[in-house]
């Protein structure tokens, strides 16, 4: 007789039959099992769970019931485990509970342990499960004695109400409270990189431009205290200012340009990576194949990631040429940035690699690396397409951009 497959291709258990085939035996032996596995989580649920909420007023409370959660995630992943090996059940490991760089610390685990879901189904099914195992042991047991020729179909259908309470219960979170979770710890991200931006802000303009400007002050006072007294003199110095002007002026443009170039909100994606290709000490190619203008967020994002990649083409490269193409595939803004350099570049490699691809997760998109010895390299990125929204012009009328 053909044995039946341990996990057939459809993740359901073969037919019935009143033979006691491998599949069977498996079975029952899960049956069998239920009562020791039930008891021991129902033993550490009862004991840990209990005594963490019991002594919730305490300073220890908390933290037992916090460590009793991620002890019920242990109980749940071995149950997914039998439940496979010995039910052919599918069920996927949940997401790990990672907290981001700014959330580390004990406040934070303590707060995400709590609040896990994951643990807190482990600790729901490890309750629950307890008069079912008895049931169950009892059931199989009297059954291999007395009801042997009908076993089969007792152990099916005893074993199919264990798949159910093993997907509905131990099943990763679903897709909304997945979402929730990245958001979460991407917005930790765009809250640390917004929070690095104006901390460089803040160091340009206290060392570069407000440095020349309280210079420029101090020599414009040194000049009308020598105007009556030495009018060439003076005259020098208004002439030095006038040049420590221009120069205060230029750094404000680089500066304004680092925050949010004019030629982006005024001309687009096409002009404003045209205008950083012209700055690279490589000679860059660019095409901007795009239908329309994207948000205003997404259009600044690729316009800055594109400028910090050909910054390391000109850095550390050794190119002899680059190009740079931009394109709408469906919902998605598509970057890739090419050059014929050494390669070898790694995302912690010490060159921004890591920090674009942060940026670039915390808004739902991707970045992807592909740089081997010897080069070439191309850095592809994805974006979310938002469409730009349109804005009243001065008649009242909207306008497209």
């Amino acid at each position: 007789m053909t044995m039946s497959p341990l996990v057939p291709d459809n993740d359901r258990p073969p037919p019935t039959r009143s033979v006691l085939d491998r599949w069977t035996w498996k079975e029952i032996a899960y049956l069998l099992a239920n009562l020791p596995m039930t008891i021991a989580g129902f033993v550490y649920t009862v004991f840990m769970i209990g005594i963490g909420v019991g002594l919730a007023v305490t300073v220890i409370g908390l933290p037992l019931l916090a460590a009793g959660l991620q002890g019920a995630r242990l109980i749940g992943r071995a149950e997914r485990g039998r439940a496979r090996a010995m039910l052919g059940v599918r069920i996927d490991e949940p997401s790990p509970m990672v907290l981001s760089r700014r959330e580390q610390g004990f406040f934070p685990w303590l707060w995400s342990s709590l609040t896990d879901p994951v643990g807190w189904r482990a600790v729901l099914y490890s309750f629950i499960r307890l008069p079912w195992g008895v049931l169950t042991f009892a059931v199989t047991l009297v059954s291999l004695v007395v009801l042997w020729p009908v076993l089969p179909y007792i152990a099916r259908l005893l074993t199919n109400a264990d798949r159910a309470m093993a997907r509905g219960l131990l099943s990763p979170s679903d897709e909304l409270e997945r979402r929730i979770a990245e958001l979460e710890s991407d917005r930790g991200v765009v809250v640390d990189t917004a929070a690095a931006d104006l901390r460089r802000i803040e160091r340009d303009l206290h060392d570069g431009a407000q440095a020349r400007l309280v210079a420029l002050a101090m020599g414009l006072g040194l000049a009308k205290e020598k105007l009556t007294d030495d009018p060439e003199a003076a005259a020098r110095m208004v002439d030095e200012a006038h040049g420590e002007v221009k120069v205060a002026l230029q750094e404000l443009r680089d500066l304004a340009r680092g925050i949010h170039p004019a030629v982006l909100t005024d001309r687009g994606l096409d002009a404003a990576l045209s205008a950083i290709a012209s700055r690279c000490t490589v000679p860059v190619t660019v095409g901007v194949d795009l239908p329309a203008r994207p948000a205003e967020a997404i259009e600044g994002i690729a316009y800055f990631t594109v400028s910090e990649l050909l910054q390391n083409v000109s850095k550390h490269a050794r190119a002899t040429r680059a190009s740079v193409d931009v394109w709408r595939t469906a919902d998605r803004l598509m970057l890739q940035v090419t050059d014929d350099g050494q390669g070898g570049a790694r995302m912690d490699g010490g060159t921004g690699m890591a920090g674009l691809a942060e940026r670039l997760g915390a808004v739902d998109g991707l970045f992807v690396l592909d740089s081997p010895a010897g080069g070439p390299t191309t850095v592809t990125a994805e974006l979310p397409w938002r469409d730009r929204e349109r804005e009243p012009n001065r008649t009242g009328a909207a306008k497209h951009p």
